[in-house]
């Protein structure tokens, strides 16, 4: 099996490492990976790994790590009784060949890995869907579903996060990098859900077109124009990570500036700025796993389930059709394409997935 090994230290090293299986544990399965999607959700799975333990559900050596992708594979191996050959399945996936999983709480529709090493992390990255018994699976939309759906589902738990508290009391929100497609599907759910909200886009002078062209922002600016943000209340949430942007909305807005919420780092360049001493409120990471489980919580898996599913269909009603996919071969382009997206190198309205 091949696997893309990234070096902790710089993100930008890369190298691909060759390793033979061992033998397939009692009540194991399989996998080999068929298709993955590499996206800026994926950068920043990277950029804040060893904070929220990315690096840990596909470990790799000598300070190295494997990045976690979403992607779908196909059984190859089995020893599980209810899993046979040639049985696909979506979900967390290593950007490499193969993956053996230890499935347990096994249904028609779906199982989780209870590999001893994932256990500590959220149970949320740990479950796979069966393809066949699984209701969102649509054959004709596999690669809409790699590329937007663990993103749209972010931007779908910020807006019922955001609900929840009244948005603060702010009558306009404000997405940085809104051409990524976290950001978009916040949009979008804002859009359905919380229409009085005013939703404005901030993105680099030239996607302003392609952002524009979404429907999904009542307004675009460029970051140059931070300046022309209306003073009312307003909530912000952060995709880019780009410090100098941060600072820019917190001083411009003030104390008008109800809530900063920061969501992934998709300008690692600008990621290690600060933002220490900001005016307004103090930016607050949001790690979408624990809204999820507060969701469900709140209204029970079911209710939670249809919701989302609602919503993205609503979504690919709106943006689905937002990007080109492009597809591309080998565990070589998988490497290339996470490089180039760690440099911001890959037009937002491409969407990349890997057959390796």
């Amino acid at each position: 099996m091949r696997e893309v090994h990234v070096d902790k230290a710089d993100l930008t090293k890369t190298h691909i490492a060759e390793r033979v299986p061992g033998d397939l544990a009692d009540g194991g399965v399989r996998l080999a990976v068929e298709s993955f999607s590499v996206t800026a959700n994926n950068v920043t799975y990277a950029v804040v790994g060893d904070g929220f333990g990315y690096w840990n559900f596909f470990p790799a050596n000598d300070g190295h790590g494997i990045v976690p992708m979403w992607g779908h594979a196909r059984v190859i191996e089995s020893r599980h009784p209810d899993f046979a050959e040639g049985e696909r399945v979506y979900g967390y996936l290593p950007m490499a060949t193969q993956l053996d999983v230890l499935p347990g709480k096994v249904s028609a529709s779906g199982f989780t890995d209870l590999a001893e090493h994932r256990q500590p992390m959220s149970p949320i990255y740990n479950q796979y869907s069966r393809l066949a018994a699984d209701p969102e699976h649509d054959p004709a939309r596999e690669g809409e579903r790699m590329i937007f759906g663990p993103l749209f589902k972010t931007g779908f738990l910020i807006e019922y996060f955001m609900r929840s508290e009244e948005w603060f009391g702010a009558r306009q929100v404000i997405l940085t990098s809104a051409s990524s497609k976290t950001a978009m599907g916040l949009a979008s759910v804002a859009k359905r859900r919380s229409p009085d909200v005013t939703r404005i886009g901030l993105t680099s002078s030239g996607n302003v077109g392609f952002v524009e062209d979404s429907g999904l922002y009542d307004r675009v600016l460029s970051y140059d124009e931070i300046g022309s943000v209306e003073g009312v209340a307003s909530v912000s949430v952060d995709f880019a990570g780009n410090a100098r942007v941060l600072r820019g909305l917190h001083e411009h807005l003030g104390e008008h500036l109800k809530y900063s919420c920061l969501v992934g780092a998709t300008h690692i360049e600008a990621r290690g700025q600060g933002t220490a001493d900001l005016p307004g409120p103090t930016p607050t990471l949001f790690f979408a796993p624990d809204h999820a489980v507060a969701l469900f919580k709140e209204v029970g898996p079911e209710k939670a389930g249809a919701q989302m599913a609602e919503s993205w269909h609503g979504f690919l009603e709106d943006a689905g059709d937002s990007v080109t996919i492009e597809r591309r071969q080998g565990i070589e382009a998988a490497r290339d394409t996470f490089v180039a997206m760690l440099g911001g190198n890959i037009d937002p309205a491409k969407g990349i997935v890997i057959e390796p």
